[in-house]
């Protein structure tokens, strides 16, 4: 299914606003392989792009192509996405008044915030061997018979990838020899969040630890008060390849209970398309 939106002078005023606001926070925190994609992408700062043209500069590059959806994509979808080099891009944007603050993504989170990092090979590379952790979960659980026993496995193991995403793509922070730089999109769409995770003393910056990161509950409604470093996406890579091999050892059968949290319809879900890869066979779902 090819989504399709369309955007009145007002969206692209919102897309102006926030492209404006971000740029200078952009050139003093943003890591260098996004500002490179950025630069690579050739935004139009005053128009919301057409995904189109983001995918002619961008797949040349990595493989990577934005793929419209138009709302919220089941979790084994959208890890099977990052697998197949596709990245599910929300077509809607804020209202004006919504500027500083949204809960869901919406276009300028994901293409001004997400896509510029998928320039880059060995994020890209990154991404991909993350998605590849879905069918490791899927594969872990297939022999068990007890139903309730595969859930609850299932669910520890989502959570654990969904807690790793989120302090690493999302709200990820990266070493460099101009101290440290933002990688992670939620903070790299943010206009205040960013300036914070760098220069506030409230944050809690700390080397990127697996054990960590995968125990901890996270809420989305207000500043992140603990961040997590990487050295390289070389470094990141590693730990999803850590990540996939905890999973097949069992070490993430049973993680800290916590945010998020997953219903049993979910779950299943996540196992019916598993087991029917629907996103290769059904191209409504990403």
């Amino acid at each position: 299914m090819q989504l399709q939106q369309h955007y009145n002078p007002e969206h692209h005023h919102v897309w102006k606003q926030l492209y404006a606001r971000m740029q200078p926070r952009w050139e003093r925190y943003a890591n260098e392989a996004f500002l490179n994609g950025v630069s690579t992408l050739r935004f139009d700062p005053d128009r919301i792009p057409l995904l189109e043209n983001v995918n002619r500069f961008l797949r040349p590059l990595t493989g990577f192509r934005a793929k419209a959806v138009g709302g919220y994509l089941p979790a084994f979808v959208f890890f099977d996405c990052l697998r197949n080099r596709e990245f599910p891009t929300t077509i809607t944007i804020r209202k004006a008044t919504q500027l500083d603050y949204l809960p869901e993504p919406d276009i300028f989170h994901d293409i001004a915030g997400h896509v510029p990092m998928h320039t880059d090979p060995a994020f890209a590379e990154t991404l991909v061997r993350f998605g590849q952790c879905a069918h490791t979960a899927i594969d872990r659980v297939a022999s068990l018979r007890d139903e309730h026993e595969r859930l609850a496995r299932l669910s520890s193991m989502i959570t654990a990838m969904a807690r790793f995403f989120w302090f690493t793509v999302e709200f990820g922070l990266m070493r460099s020899n101009a101290g440290l730089k933002v990688y992670g999109s939620g903070l790299l769409s943010s206009y205040g969040e960013i300036e914070h995770s760098i220069e506030s003393p409230d944050v809690q910056r700390s080397p990127l630890q697996l054990e960590w990161a995968i125990h901890q509950s996270f809420e989305i409604d207000h500043y992140q008060p603990l961040l997590f470093i990487v050295d390289s996406f070389d470094h990141l890579f590693s730990m999803v390849d850590r990540l996939d091999q905890w999973m097949r050892e069992g070490k993430l059968d049973h993680v800290a209970p916590g945010e998020p949290k997953w219903k049993e319809e979910d779950l299943r879900g996540f196992l019916e398309a598993g087991a029917l890869k629907l996103p290769e066979r059904s191209p409504v779902l990403c």
